[in-house]
């Protein structure tokens, strides 16, 4: 025991004086997944405060891979109860990820703490996703398990005892000088005496992101409902207003699948009671019920915050942080004491007569808000800690109700961190710049996270119109009106052509299910950068001229980022148009691209101008791909309900796609009560043949009739 001390108190003073440095040691945890411990990690972190299952049966599915960098050059060091992280970069690598960023899809040369804030306006790592993971284009990832705010120099530092330094130069005379010079590291700081770290191998960057996504559960696999329209109304909207703007939607003939009742259905809110306002809504139970029996969820606002009227606050009292917010209690949601008060509340008041899910505002910051880093809560998680997880824990504990009852939920929140990609979950923020909305779309996708370009109002009906149909392209098609009351056709010159993106969005279902679906299954993101897309080449951006094309300081990575096209599942390059915008510049991977909408041969590898006039977001499919539509209808179809499918394939090689069906509600997948039907198409003589598998003996299957349609013309 006294050798033990000894040996203890040795190794702190060594970590205190700065002298404690070490290798990493590595443990397989899986094909291609490996686990690094430096120290002595918290036992507080991001996978335990997520409470992530790794799919394991679908990792093995990807294959082996050998371990993807060299473990000598990834070193850690501990000093003043801090861990110092070294990890190797090689001249022509680009780094992605880091989590949510707005403006910026290339990583390398920047300097970002990671820490859970409301986006600001400047990529810093303040975002409501700081994911302490990257990928390389190099074709591996890294993933640092901490709660901590955690500072990041993704190649920005130059150390002296630099395997390949640059060549230091006089600045007097040589015009080449820079005032950042290489540097072949990415290192990073995270404030506690040891932690987890996790090295997810390709050899694809597209390999290493779906084994992140993997080790973290898999993606979410929304209800069908989800991915159908949805209007977030005014925020003091009585049970009439909402009945009134459903009502609307059906006589005007647009989408609509579930609707957000924001502050005012509370009794109070900011802080919240988290009980029905009986003035505006008088009856909550009947209330639910008749817009169920219009085929309407309704998705409840909430930020956790308990007012002292609230009538659990002296039960949850104890379990509370030292601060508050708006004086509200902040309830500590790590203590199953304070998840048991507050959560029996959702699940009586709401959750119990069919409210269908929540919006969890405000959990990321700003600071003045925001519980500060001197609060204190009673699990002694520190309010660092609690802040970097808060979002993550309040999607835990709200998903677990909805999967007691076996349904499934989609819903929108402020916060997210690794460990989130399975919880069925949108993030969303006040910020609302357009082209930084696609740039952070892009971004979800080396985050595993989900986001939406959200529509709220706009300055010009072209604007509005370019908003929506990229709603359309996203995770989420939702209209925010909680301040502004807007409704799609509030821009008469536009109504039309939204009205048709909005049926657009429920023709694609079947295929936007089966995405996510491989996002749960397989870990593909849905919605992802072109980075990910094999047969992208970043030569060819040498060529573009755009001014969402911006430089990067490091042009022995790559010349060019793009940051305003992404890939919308397996077929689909989508690239917007902004306001004022009339044409813009393409570029198309290696390989034949198709025109979505007429079927036209786009081209090949190469950078094309378009204009597509206003009617149309530009959508390119890939040769042989597939595309399953089904008829435009008001609402998603329900459990058990037969729907017909009209097949769209474009080019002319062969084409094979996995089309996915279950009940679309419940978690009965989870029990095997699922289908993957192989859709299969050939062109012979230039005539379309094709086929779909049929359904496994007591399987789901509610496919109905089937047309299928041959979208280009060739010879």
């Amino acid at each position: 025991m006294i050798l033990k001390q000894i040996t203890c108190t040795l190794f702190f003073f060594l970590c205190c004086i700065g002298l404690f440095a070490q290798k990493i040691s590595w443990t397989k945890l899986a094909p291609g997944i490996w686990k690094g411990v430096i120290g002595s990690p918290e036992p507080y972190d991001l996978v335990k405060a997520s409470g992530a299952v790794p799919n394991t049966a679908a990792i093995a599915e990807i294959g082996e891979a050998v371990f993807p960098l060299n473990p000598a050059q990834i070193t850690g060091a501990l000093s003043d109860g801090k861990t110092f992280l070294t990890f190797p970069l090689n001249r022509n690598e680009q780094l992605y990820g880091f989590g949510l960023n707005f403006q910026t899809v290339h990583q390398r040369g920047r300097i970002l703490e990671l820490h859970m804030d409301h986006y600001g306006g400047k990529d810093n790592g303040r975002t409501h996703a700081p994911v302490p993971f990257y990928v390389s284009s190099n074709g591996y990832g890294v993933f640092i398990n901490t709660a901590r705010y955690l500072k990041v120099y993704a190649g920005t530092g130059v150390r002296l005892d630099s395997e390949h330094p640059p060549v230091a130069k006089d600045r007097n005379t040589d015009k080449t000088w820079s005032a950042r010079p290489y540097s072949d590291n990415v290192e990073m700081l995270v404030p506690a005496a040891g932690v987890e770290v996790y090295l997810f191998a390709g050899p694809t960057p597209m390999e290493a992101v779906r084994r992140f996504n993997l080790f973290n559960g898999g993606g979410v696999l929304p209800p069908r409902w989800g991915l159908g329209f949805t209007q977030r109304v005014q925020r003091l909207y009585n049970a009439d207003d909402v009945m009134n703007e459903a009502k609307a939607f059906e006589e005007k003939g647009f989408p609509l699948d579930f609707i957000g009742l924001e502050p005012g259905w509370q009794s109070k809110s900011y802080p919240g009671t988290f009980e029905w306002d009986k003035k505006r809504f008088p009856d909550p139970k009947k209330f639910v019920s008749d817009m169920m029996a219009k085929n309407i969820r309704l998705n409840l606002w909430i930020n956790p915050y308990v007012s002292p009227d609230a009538s659990f606050y002296k039960q949850i009292k104890p379990y509370v942080g030292s601060h508050t917010v708006w004086v509200g209690a902040v309830p500590d949601f790590s203590m199953k004491e304070a998840r048991s008060v507050f959560f029996d509340q959702l699940k009586k008041d709401q959750v119990s007569i069919g409210v269908s899910g929540y919006k969890i505002d405000e959990v990321d910051g700003y600071d003045h808000y925001l519980w500060p880093d001197v609060a204190r809560f009673p699990s002694g998680h520190s309010a660092e800690q609690m802040r970097q997880t808060y979002g993550l824990l309040l999607q835990r504990y709200s998903f677990d109700m909805y999967r007691r009852i076996n349904k499934r939920t989609y819903g929108l929140v402020r916060a997210s961190n690794a460990g989130g990609v399975s919880m069925p979950y949108v993030i969303y923020n006040d910020y609302y710049n357009h082209e930084d909305f696609i740039t952070a779309l892009i971004n979800s996708g080396y985050a595993g996270v989900l986001w939406t370009p959200e529509a709220r109002a706009s300055k010009t009906a072209e604007e509005w119109l370019r908003r929506m149909q990229t709603v359309v392209f996203s995770p989420m098609a939702m209209i925010n009106a909680w301040s502004s009351g807007t409704k799609p056709w509030s821009y008469p010159e536009v109504a039309g052509q939204v009205k048709q993106m909005a049926e657009l969005r429920m023709q694609m279902m079947p295929y936007w299910y089966s995405e996510f679906a491989k996002y749960h299954f397989k870990g593909i993101p849905p919605f992802r950068g072109m980075s990910l897309e094999e047969g992208f080449k970043q030569d060819a951006r040498k060529q573009a001229v755009n001014e969402n094309l911006e430089e990067n300081p490091y042009a022995e990575a790559v010349s060019k980022e793009v940051k305003d096209q992404y890939m919308a599942g397996e077929y689909l390059l989508v690239a917007p148009l902004f306001t004022g915008q009339k044409t813009r510049k393409i570029i198309l991977p290696k390989g034949k691209w198709y025109d979505f909408y007429t079927g036209d041969y786009a081209g090949d590898g190469e950078i094309i101008t378009v204009t597509p006039g206003l009617d149309k977001i530009p959508v390119y499919v890939k040769d042989g791909g597939i595309i399953p539509m089904m008829p435009v209808r008001l609402h998603a179809p329900g459990a058990g309900e037969k729907y017909d499918l009209e097949i769209r394939y474009y080019g002319s090689r062969p084409g094979s796609y996995k089309l996915y069906d279950d009940d679309g509600e419940t978690f009965n997948y989870e029990k095997g009560e699922y289908s993957w039907r192989e859709i299969k198409t050939t062109l012979i003589d230039g005539i379309l043949r094709g086929t779909l598998s049929a359904p496994a003996k007591g399987k789901p299957d509610n496919i109905g009739n089937l047309v299928w349609k041959k979208m280009t013309n060739t010879k």
